[in-house]
């Protein structure tokens, strides 16, 4: 069952009728399917890549309490959430046709973070309403020599900032977990 990854996570959202006419926008565009509960006792839209397959999806429900959220505070609670591209150029499509036409918050345009793994392309933005933090990112099944070449340079770099890693960096950011007993 854990292989898929997240199973859904939901947020709650400010206004609701607002932000299910921003996600319907967003997710439209990234070629989502959506589905609502029909206010059987609570109320959520869910929006989802692959439909009817199991798979993640994600949900927005009304906020009872809080306000906007801010990201750059480091709040507890969700930092950002990142979705899947296809390629960079879809990343580069989205930024231009979608997130500077709807005039969003980008706070990093599409950029390589070769630091992130090797071919890891992303844009982040913020929900006009709520301010929850998202990305859009691209990291390749297969990275380009060159990619990996690039992210080992930049964990290299990464690692004369931290002289107490004792270790190489691409082993550092493996742990090991404890087993099932």
């Amino acid at each position: 069952m854990r292989w898929r990854g997240v199973h859904h996570v939901e947020f709650s959202v400010l206004d609701y009728e607002r932000s299910v006419a921003f996600y319907d926008r967003m997710f439209g565009w990234l070629g989502y399917t959506s589905f609502w509960t029909l206010d059987i006792g609570y109320r959520s839209t869910y929006y989802m890549a692959r439909f009817p397959l199991p798979h993640s999806y994600i949900g927005i429900q009304p906020a009872k309490s809080g306000g906007k959220i801010d990201h750059e505070a480091r709040a507890t609670g969700i930092h950002h959430i990142a979705l899947w591209a296809r390629n960079r150029r879809e990343v580069d499509a989205f930024h231009c046709r979608f997130l500077l036409p709807e005039g969003l918050a980008v706070t990093d345009p599409p950029a390589a973070y070769d630091v992130y793994a090797p071919g890891y392309y992303a844009v982040f933005f913020d929900d006009p309403i709520s301010g929850i933090h998202w990305e859009l990112a691209h990291t390749p099944r297969l990275p380009t020599p060159s990619q990996f070449l690039r992210f080992r340079r930049a964990m290299r770099a990464a690692a004369a900032d931290h002289p107490e890693w004792t270790d190489k960096p691409e082993r550092l950011f493996l742990r090991k977990l404890p087993k099932r007993h």
